[in-house]
């Protein structure tokens, strides 16, 4: 089961990193260029190329010329390509947060096209390798030179989309846009309210099971630990709640059991927790609306002054906060038999309310433009909750307008 874990947050991993899909793409051209050079030796593709000299290529040093060019070019556009990345992540993470950095290596068209140019790269110089200097054109791989010219003519194509891409993609409403969207998914994912309540449950008491290591709790793998609570007939309550940071040996779960668990037991309900140096939004939805509420903070610090982004901050949180309302999480997962098995903690809409909203009202009580966003806002989230905690912050905001007017 850890072996498993492990082997799950690596790939987890290697997927988020920035070079996984260029070196799968780059792979896929290498074995085209294998396919395409057998094919340009086969009799079909001798035949073809006799039969139709326009695309033969009789002169083994244009091919090498021809690919040495593609093969320079290409590696100038990859480096001036990925040289535009990297300033564009470092500018995002001045102005918004270097949090949200992962947001923008993830994003899946530019690892695209920046594996097509590396692809091109590689098909083009293990084409090269190939040529021989014969008394005849049949021999010279003409197929497969003219397919690395049609992907270059692409790679350019791709490179003028890509240019408009990258500037859209650093743009603050983009970016708060897809936070927004991995948090609905989030908790679209962790949500099932159950309208039974089982006091029992709630007030688990039994053997208390440590962290084995220091980090931020993520939440746990559900089917695996619902299956080991149904085989060993427990009840596991957990202690702490999605994004809480832990101390190694600070109680974690607690078990309905009087007497220790089996050390293999305990391996294998600890190797379903997730505890993380980082946070993931797939995990912890409330890592979604922290970094909302960053954003939000930094636009309104004086080095960068943007309340309109904060604004819009705002906006995509009381959104997620309403979608919350009515997207309760799971609080008491049950079995087969219908008994309950999990009982895990989750913020209450207060807490996500004192949590995301009132830092970006206590950075920018002041500014009239921000007064008005929230009050606007929070007036329409009283249709889906009334909260004191929503009503108490509107009459606080009239105050300080009516204020403000003297």
């Amino acid at each position: 089961m850890e072996i498993n874990k492990r082997l799950k947050v690596t790939g987890v991993k290697i997927m988020r990193s920035i070079a996984f899909w260029p070196a799968l793409i780059a792979v896929l051209f290498l074995l085209l260029c294998f396919l395409m050079i057998w094919f340009d030796f086969s009799t079909v593709g001798k035949s073809l190329k006799e039969r139709l000299h326009w695309l033969s290529l009789k002169d083994a040093t244009t091919a090498r010329s021809i690919l040495s060019t593609i093969t320079a070019g290409v590696i100038s556009l990859t480096v001036f390509s990925f040289s535009m990345v990297m300033i564009v992540l470092n500018q995002a993470a001045g102005k918004l947060s270097n949090r949200i950095l992962d947001k923008l290596i993830e994003n899946r068209f530019q690892q695209v096209v920046l594996g097509c140019y590396i692809g091109t790269i590689v098909y083009a110089l293990f084409l090269l390798s190939t040529i021989r200097d014969v008394n005849t054109g049949v021999y010279v791989p003409a197929l497969s030179t003219y397919v690395v010219i049609a992907l270059t003519v692409l790679d350019i194509f791709l490179f003028l989309y890509f240019l408009h891409h990258i500037t859209q993609s650093v743009k603050f409403e983009t970016v708060i846009k897809r936070i927004q969207k991995e948090t609905y998914k989030s908790i679209t994912k962790h949500s099932g309210i159950s309208d039974q309540k089982n006091a029992w449950a709630t007030s688990l008491k039994g053997v208390e099971i440590l962290a084995p290591e220091s980090g931020t709790y993520n939440g746990f793998d559900t089917k695996a630990l619902l299956k080991i609570a149904e085989d060993e007939n427990l009840t596991i309550s957990f202690l702490v709640k999605p994004g809480d940071f832990l101390l190694r040996k600070t109680p974690l779960i607690s078990v309905n059991k009087d007497e220790e668990l089996p050390t293999a037991l305990l391996d294998k309900i600890l190797s379903t927790i997730y505890i993380f140096k980082e946070e993931l939004i797939e995990h912890n939805y409330l890592y979604g609306f922290r970094q909302l509420t960053e954003i939000a903070v930094r636009a309104l610090s004086p080095g960068i002054n943007d309340p309109g982004t904060a604004v819009e901050s705002l906006k995509a949180l009381v959104e997620l906060l309403a979608f919350r309302i009515e997207n309760s999480p799971a609080t008491h997962i049950v079995g087969e038999a219908g008994t309950f098995r999990i009982v895990t903690p989750t913020h209450t809409f207060d807490e996500l309310f004192y949590i995301c909203i009132l830092p970006v009202w206590d950075y920018g009580k002041n500014d009239r433009l921000l007064q008005i966003g929230i009050k606007n806002s929070l007036t329409e989230l009283t249709r889906y909750s009334d909260s004191t905690c929503v009503t108490s912050l509107i009459k606080a905001i009239k105050f300080e307008i009516v204020k403000g007017e003297f």
